[in-house]
């Protein structure tokens, strides 16, 4: 099966109250264990790309490897960049093969946001390519993402609209709340739900994005801490919560942390069993399978997206 757009996947998930999972991808391993668990679980999936990615491991690269697991798998894929900070990003990865990019102008004037997004969409919509927008901005740190809890900002619902029609985005991320990294709640969590429901009122039927929606799984910080980690008070957002959002206008719930923290828990621990370990294939294997059955879990507990291909 050849890379597919996002439009269609979207259109169900609305339509059903379920969302897509967007995982971050940086290396064979993490593709290979995302994609077996949604080929075992039938769930569509999007693959997304940071720009810190596609440094690390270069576009060619990671193109290969998901060429591979479409033969591997034969799954209804999205390739995505996510937090495309300009243009020339948004150009490359268009030019490059991606099926979907994310034109992040949230840090600019909303009449800028409006400019840039919508120069990226005239590019993207020409190829055949979907673009996603944003509006409100997330704290957090995460690859070449650092927002200050100062600097940080609620969607506006009295925006949305206008920001819509006026770029042609086909998909919206929007701030409720959450935040990148592992450190998201500082005291109880809590999303602004009430954001959403108003974001759904006013653009019903339209997907909406959530980023910073890791859970920080407290199994894999326990990991991290026991074997020489230092992550105290890292909290996530609860999976009730991403699943009510998912039942609303949520169609898209973008996973990184949680990728990071099952993979570096499963080495962290094998290194502390077996010190003397110099082969890859030893702790790599168990890292892949942890990635594995988070990913299965997400998709069938958080998402709702199992058995919908």
């Amino acid at each position: 099966m050849p890379l597919v757009t996002s439009t269609e996947m979207f259109k169900k998930a609305y339509e059903g109250g379920y969302a897509i999972g967007a995982f971050n991808v940086n290396n064979m391993e993490i593709i290979q264990g995302i994609t077996e668990a949604a080929k075992e679980e039938r769930a569509p999936l999007i693959l997304q790309v940071s720009a810190g990615a596609r440094k690390y491991a270069k576009h060619v690269y990671l193109m290969k490897l998901i060429e591979a697991a479409l033969i591997d798998t034969d799954l209804p894929i999205v390739v995505h960049l996510d937090h495309g900070e300009d243009f020339e990003i948004c150009k490359a990865c268009i030019d490059g093969g991606f099926t979907s990019v994310m034109i992040d102008g949230s840090k600019h004037s909303f009449e800028d946001n409006i400019k840039l997004t919508r120069q990226v969409v005239e590019y993207a919509h020409d190829r055949g390519v979907v673009v996603e927008g944003e509006l409100g901005r997330l704290a957090g740190i995460e690859d070449d993402i650092n927002v200050s809890a100062e600097d940080a900002s609620y969607t506006r619902p009295d925006q949305v609209e206008e920001f819509v029609e006026r770029t042609g985005v086909d998909s919206l991320a929007i701030a409720i709340g959450t935040s990148h990294g592992a450190y998201k709640f500082k005291g109880e969590p809590k999303l602004r739900f009430d954001i959403l429901e108003e974001v759904g009122r006013r653009l019903p039927g339209f997907p909406i994005v959530l980023h910073g929606a890791s859970s920080v799984i407290p199994e894999f910080v326990d990991m991290i801490n026991k074997y020489g980690g230092q992550m105290p008070g890292a909290q996530g957002v609860p999976e009730d919560m991403l699943r009510k959002a998912a039942s609303m206008a949520v169609c898209k719930i973008n996973i990184d942390s949680d990728l990071r923290l099952a993979m570096t828990a499963t080495i962290r621990k094998h290194f502390a069993e077996k010190p003397g370990d110099f082969d890859p294939r030893q702790y790599l294997k168990p890292a892949r399978e942890a990635i594995k059955e988070l990913v299965r879990h997400k998709i069938v507990h958080v998402l709702g997206c199992n058995n919908k291909i």
